[in-house]
């Protein structure tokens, strides 16, 4: 079972269903916690998991895949697309991101119940120093945290987005991969960045192209197609990027 931080189009990690069977995976859509019901949501089986061929479970490079849902979605309130960093996108040091997700709280603390969506604010970090921290570090990967630590994704978020707002558009620049610990001072978290995928992305989305935006350094954005309804009929990214609307 899979459940998505609401909004669409998603980008997933390779690693986190390497072994899974697609009859064995659901996907929520619109689910704001795990333990009580919720109104809103709706579930999808996934007809196919496309692995990215690349894979390097050492460095964890390459590491996204793309689920197909079985049925077309509806847009709703709770439910909505998030537009993917295009492949000339900046996110310099210091540009605000949102991770979302239903994972650790801490190192070795669970989520309480109801295990409410948790939502988290990080500053990107630059390669330069990431890489003071990480040696395997490739250009297909972005980092954020904060040098103090505290804050973070964690255990149970690896696939959950991390994205940035521009006005009224969200961007998905990356999506949780791995890292050292949670929230530990001056070691960011590491995510699959989504801008360097925009071709194998859309060499693998049949109908309409994803909705890929040019987003700046200074945080503007541009370029882009409005995404439509056929697109659901389309590969999905698995960075099923749902997270949930404020």
């Amino acid at each position: 079972t899979v459940y998505l931080y609401s909004v669409v189009l998603v980008p997933f990690l390779l690693r986190c269903i390497c072994t899974v069977c697609t009859f064995r995976l659901v996907v929520y859509l619109g689910r704001d916690n795990q333990d009580l019901f919720n109104f809103n949501e709706e579930a999808r089986s996934v007809s196919q998991i496309i692995r990215h061929s690349g894979y390097n479970s050492n460095t964890n490079n390459n590491d996204i895949a793309l689920l197909q849902l079985s049925a077309p979605l509806n847009f709703t309130d709770y439910i909505r697309p998030v537009c993917l960093a295009a492949n000339d996108s900046v996110f310099e040091a210091g540009t605000s991101c949102f991770v979302t997700g239903w994972g650790t709280i801490g190192e070795d603390v669970a989520l309480p119940f109801p295990q409410t969506l948790q939502e988290v604010r990080v500053p990107v970090v630059s390669n330069t120093q990431c890489l003071n921290t990480y040696s395997t570090l490739t250009d297909n990967m972005i980092c954020a945290g904060l040098d103090e630590g505290q804050k973070d994704s964690c255990q149970g978020d690896s696939g959950g987005p991390m994205v940035s707002k521009n006005s009224s558009l969200w961007v998905q620049a990356g999506v949780v991969s791995f890292g050292i610990g949670c929230a530990r001072p001056d070691i960011p978290g590491v995510y699959t960045r989504v801008s360097q995928y925009q071709s194998w992305i859309t060499d693998r989305v049949s109908g309409n192209p994803p909705g890929f935006v040019t987003f700046e350094g200074d945080g503007s954005t541009s370029g882009g197609v409005p995404l439509s309804a056929p697109l659901l009929l389309a590969l999905l990214p698995v960075l099923l990027a749902l997270f949930v609307l404020s």
